[in-house]
């Protein structure tokens, strides 16, 4: 893998967690989650964006305010 690509490999286990107040747990070991909106997997070393009360990760900004129904580009 290039160590500029941060795709996980193919096959990698997607994780389960769980997502806290400006942090979350691992419940289930794995290289990724996706996320709720777009569907793509974000590797857990890139994730920055969830929804605590929803329990969803989103892979920017955007897909937040996608998923919230707000129609601003950033």
């Amino acid at each position: 893998m290039n160590r500029m690509d941060h795709t996980p490999a193919p096959g990698a286990p997607e994780a389960q967690v769980q997502f806290l107040d400006g942090d979350f747990r691992v419940m289930r070991p794995g290289a990724f989650v996706r996320c709720a909106v777009t569907g793509e997997p974000i590797p857990l070393e890139e994730l920055r964006y969830w929804d605590v009360d929803l329990q969803e990760a989103y892979r920017d900004p955007q897909a937040k305010l996608t998923r919230l129904g707000v129609n601003v580009k950033v």
